[in-house]
């Protein structure tokens, strides 16, 4: 339903960069009433691949040059010299096609901070009605809970008894149980939702693109890389496009949405000529709008995995070889059950690093199996591990441009562990878990310490071992914050309009301006939800009065 302008070129009142998790929201919210034409511009292509809708299979697509764009981090200081693996999709869903499925909004406190941060209107009373509307969640809705949105969700079965054994084993250690780790109370240990429905993968694309592809006024262009945004003075009125060597350009009436993420979006602005205006000049990119905080801010989660032996063969490591994976892989090609139907994070936990911290600030996720996150490092023995990690590490980092050239991959640094407190947080990760698994119920299956080591006990110790073994949870975020107009460091406004430009607007992670307690997807397409209200001038949904639980003991406990 594109009209084509005076100069031939083509015209629709939207376009979004990037069919991620946001930009897949977007593209459904903003064209449902019929009244707006819409083109999506996505660099990837096709999710139909069993690698990306088996949820069992989550390590493969993350690891595919056709489905990631396989970013890498510049060396960092922290890690000693390692440079750190930064997935994100390349194709239809964007990272919610390649991730591990885990549904985690957050802690409500998180939205608190955003708001008291300058996001006016992003409080959580404000985001909760629009993580509802997005959610049918499978067990039912509630006052915090959706049942009749896009986004399906679910628990896992819980069939592996070490899923229950390390809920009570937690609570022998003295932390509460939670019933639902996305309700009233984050806090505690209890089951993990995932985005699944009926055993496929329930991406973005799935829940909100797909669905929308069959109207007349949406467009999805893929395999199109987005170079440039047009400007006459600071309005933006479209972009440019590559689509093989062939440029393309696309004009919008009414206005670009960036939805590339927290590394793409940026580095799309400064290509743009929007961002700190040295580093711009310096490249000779002609300066459109400066804006300081472009692609600063950069935040991420680390975790390592803390893993024992079993001394049952009960894990699933029995069905790690090819002929277990088949097995697995034929029963869900015909039923979609079985063990390929789960992403196989069915329990987790969320606590406090030491007395003083507001709110949960530590989070773990348990598998039946000792294996790193990518698939590609499996132990050499039945094995049990929890992924644990800090969630509000001080650490900030950035993305700048190495050339003009849209097709090079920007420099990235996180700046792992360059705040001391940081390696705070990491000891008590490693002691926390290990007295979590010390526990009684854990005594019929615990056999010895594979990673970090019994013998891993002293400070010193400890940050050698997690300089040398932790790794990226894969949330990179906050590079585009959103913030009031008078903060210099703020990219987007409580609308999501880019501070000094009309007409442009960024819609994904990159505009947190403070990485969630969590993993990214849910509050992304959060994010998206409530973009589209702000893009079409909608009355915002009705805050929410339902409340949450924090802890009141937080002073002068830990636990």
């Amino acid at each position: 339903m594109a009209a084509a302008t005076a100069s031939g070129g083509e015209m629709f009142d939207y376009v979004i960069v990037g069919a991620g998790s946001a930009g897949c929201v977007l593209a459904s919210r903003l064209t449902e009433d019929g009244k707006n034409s819409v083109l999506v511009l996505e660099y990837g292509g096709s999710d139909r691949s069993i690698y990306i809708q088996m949820p069992a299979a989550l390590s493969i697509p993350m690891n595919m040059p056709k489905y990631n764009w396989h970013y890498e981090s510049e060396p960092e200081p922290g890690l000693g010299g390692r440079r750190m693996h930064c997935p994100r999709g390349k194709v239809i869903g964007g990272s919610s096609s390649i991730n591990g499925l885990v549904y985690v909004r957050g802690n409500p406190l998180d939205f608190e901070g955003w708001e008291e941060a300058g996001a006016a209107g992003w409080g959580y009373r404000h985001v909760l009605p629009y993580f509802r509307r997005a959610e049918t969640r499978e067990e039912g809705g509630d006052a915090w809970r959706g049942d009749s949105g896009p986004l399906a969700t679910k628990y896992g079965p819980l069939r592996n008894p070490l899923y229950s054994v390390f809920v009570e084993a937690a609570k022998e250690a003295g932390y509460p149980a939670t019933d639902d780790i996305n309700g009233a109370r984050q806090e505690g240990f209890g089951r993990m939702d995932m985005t699944v429905k009926n055993g496929v993968r329930w991406s973005a694309a799935n829940a909100y693109l797909k669905p929308a592809m069959s109207r007349p006024n949406l467009e999805v262009r893929t395999h199109a890389l987005t170079t440039r945004i047009l400007f006459e003075g600071k309005r933006a009125i479209g972009v440019a496009y590559l689509k093989g060597d062939t440029e393309h350009v696309v004009k919008a009436r009414r206005e670009v949405i960036l939805s590339g993420g927290p590394i793409n979006s940026p580095q799309l602005l400064k290509l743009s000529g929007v961002g700190p205006a040295a580093e711009l000049s310096a490249l000779g990119i002609p300066v459109v709008h400066d804006l300081p905080g472009v692609g600063e801010n950069l935040q991420d989660h680390l975790e390592f995995y803390f893993q024992v032996a079993c001394t049952q063969p009960i894990t699933l490591y029995g069905q790690a070889n090819l002929l277990g994976k088949a097995r697995v892989g034929a029963e869900w090609l015909l039923t979609k059950g079985g063990l390929g139907a789960s992403n196989q994070f069915e329990s987790c936990g969320f606590i406090r690093s030491r007395p003083g911290v507001r709110y949960a600030d530590i989070q773990y996720h348990f598998l039946p199996i000792a294996v790193t996150y990518d698939g590609q490092g499996l132990a050499s023995e039945h094995g049990f591990q929890a992924h644990v990690g800090p969630m509000r590490s001080k650490s900030r980092g950035w993305v700048r441009l190495k050339s003009r050239d849209p097709r090079e991959h920007p420099s990235i640094r996180f700046n792992y562990l360059s705040h001391e407190d940081d390696m705070v947080e990491m000891r008590a990760c490693v002691r926390l878990t290990r007295e979590i698994f010390a526990q009684k119920a854990f005594d019929p299956y615990r056999g010895r310490e594979i990673q970090p080591g019994a013998d891993v006990t002293s400070d010193e110790a400890i940050d050698a071992f997690v300089r040398a073994k932790v790794e990226s949870a894969y949330h990179p975020s906050c590079t585009c914050k959103m913030g009031c107009r008078s903060d210099p460091m703020a990219v987007v406004d409580p609308e999501t309009r880019v501070i000094g430009i009309e007409g442009l607007r960024v819609a994904d992670s990159s505009i947190m301006p403070r990485v969630t307690t969590g993993n990214l997807n849910a509050p992304t397409i959060m994010i998206g939800e409530k973009a589209s209200d702000h893009i079409l001038g909608r009355t915002m949904l009705a805050p929410s009065n339902a409340p949450f639980e924090a802890p009141e003991n937080w002073v002068t406990t830990q636990r």
